[in-house]
């Protein structure tokens, strides 16, 4: 009997479940669509595209029976023979995106990608009226660009939202105009924050499952605010239509590069001056590291920020200006976003100490970088070789006969690899002949007898050791197991 009242307990139980779970009001975003769909913008573009390639006819021997045959063939196609140049009339090509207003104005959000090298850009409100709009700024970098029309009419604005505070499982609502289809309104929650896919060096993107197609490009990511969190970029799909897998730039990036772009028409970014990598556990262990966190540094530029004050090859940078740096890519970005001529605190981690170092931060201009060839004519010597069994690796010092075959650049000096030994850490760390190690612990080696000394003075360490690694002018630490 009790089993039995057990029983009836437990299906009420769930019918009340059920019945809980049915009667709760499903979300309606009627009225919030109803509100923010004034406020975004079709971008239509004219890109002038160069003459293209056409299709050209099979070039045949002379006197060849074929010849006739095809040449009749394709002339009566238009198509030219092989010898005729081939091309056809230059012709234009028209794309679109979305973009989003953000002041009454007429300033407008949009992707770089959507207007790069447009001759003609125009704007249709959600209403139809057309409208011709002006390039204020873009930025590449960040896939970011700010247009503005003229208009006697009021435009709605939709206002910037705080996509730090942005959580995994929170709603999220994209408007644009995928496929020319205007005003299409898509639902989906946030999928993941801070994602990475290597579009930039500044990647943080706000993952949704909202559908994302082309023609949404530039469009905007509300809350249910009504608040703009990302300004929607890419989508993964190997179909091309969506697949519940789509990108959006975060708020808190894209409102600082637009507010640049409306007042310099460029963006202005901080410049520090470091190469740097990523510290795995076997380079933190190396470094004397609680854990893998910070930037590497790599090298440092000649008379950059850096250098100035005192930051070396080697040094782990663990926080900038109060923010943790709990992975190399983050760096830049802090970096890009701190206003030039700033003072900023630098924390490192040097010889397994903490320091601070006060950096002025300079503005990032784009290098031209020049390779110079060496043409000294030197009468070829022997360059030293050695194997050394506890990294795996051959080793051979450099001569300027060697420089002159590997192409070594003057200013480079320390070990060539010759040979790596197979299974060992040094192949599995990705070490290959050409390269060339400059360091060993954060010392210079330079010859083989050195080396030979530092060897031998590991000889029964545990301890990794840490190489700097010169590849073709990238320079990276590696961690290496002893044999």
């Amino acid at each position: 009997m009790i089993k039995i009242y057990k029983k009836y307990c437990l299906v009420f139980l769930l019918l009340m479940k059920v019945s809980i779970v049915s009667s709760i009001e499903k979300p309606d975003f009627s009225e919030l669509a109803e509100e923010l769909i004034p406020s975004v913008v079709s971008v239509s573009v004219i890109i002038s595209r160069e003459s293209v390639n056409q299709p050209r006819a099979p070039q045949f021997p002379p006197g060849s029976p074929f010849e006739d045959f095809f040449k009749d063939f394709f002339e009566r196609r238009g198509i030219p023979r092989q010898n005729t140049p081939p091309q056809r009339p230059r012709r234009n090509e028209t794309a679109q995106g979305s973009g989003f207003i953000i002041d009454d104005k007429g300033l407008i959000v949009t992707n770089n990608h959507v207007i790069a090298g447009a001759s003609s850009i125009t704007v249709v409100l959600h209403d139809g009226k057309t409208l011709q709009a002006k390039l204020v700024g873009a930025d590449a970098k960040t896939d970011l660009a700010l247009l503005k029309v003229k208009t006697d009419i009021k435009l709605k604005a939709v206002n910037w939202g705080n996509s730090d505070a942005v959580k995994v499982g929170n709603w999220a609502m994209a408007i644009g105009n995928p496929f020319g289809l205007v005003n299409t309104v898509t639902v989906g929650i946030v999928s993941a924050r801070a994602r990475d896919i290597n579009a930039g060096p500044f990647d943080d993107f706000i993952q949704t499952d909202a559908s994302i197609n082309r023609g949404n490009s530039g469009g905007p990511l509300f809350n249910l605010k009504g608040q703009v969190i990302g300004v929607n970029t890419a989508i993964y799909s190997p179909s091309g239509g969506s697949v519940g897998i789509g990108f959006a730039i975060p708020s808190a990036l894209a409102e600082n590069i637009v507010e640049q772009l409306e007042e310099y028409g460029r963006t202005i970014r901080g410049w520090l001056g470091v190469r740097i990598q990523t510290v795995t556990e076997d380079l933190a262990s190396s470094l004397g590291l609680d854990r893998p966190y910070g930037a590497l540094v790599a090298s440092v530029i000649p008379n950059s920020p850096a250098e100035k004050a005192g930051i070396k090859a080697g040094d782990v940078i663990l926080d900038f200006n109060g923010s943790e740096v709990t992975e190399m890519r983050k760096l830049p970005r802090l970096v890009a976003e701190t206003k030039v001529n700033s003072n900023s605190k630098v924390t490192i981690w040097r010889n397994e100490k903490k320091k601070s170092i006060n950096v002025v931060i300079a503005e990032m201009k784009e290098e031209n970088k020049k390779i110079q060839e060496s043409k000294n004519n030197t009468v070829p010597d022997t360059p030293q070789s050695e194997y050394f069994k506890q990294l795996g690796i051959t080793l051979s010092s450099i001569t300027q006969d060697v420089r002159m075959r590997q192409n070594i650049p003057e200013n480079v000096s320390g070990l060539l690899v010759t040979k790596v030994e197979q299974n060992t850490d040094a192949e599995i760390k990705g070490i290959r002949p050409g390269d060339i190690i400059q360091e060993i612990n954060q010392s210079s080696v330079n010859d083989i007898s050195t080396l030979r000394k530092i060897m031998n003075s590991l000889k029964g360490s545990k301890k990794g050791i840490l190489l700097l690694i010169n590849r073709q002018g990238n320079i990276n630490f590696v961690a290496l197991k002893l044999n």
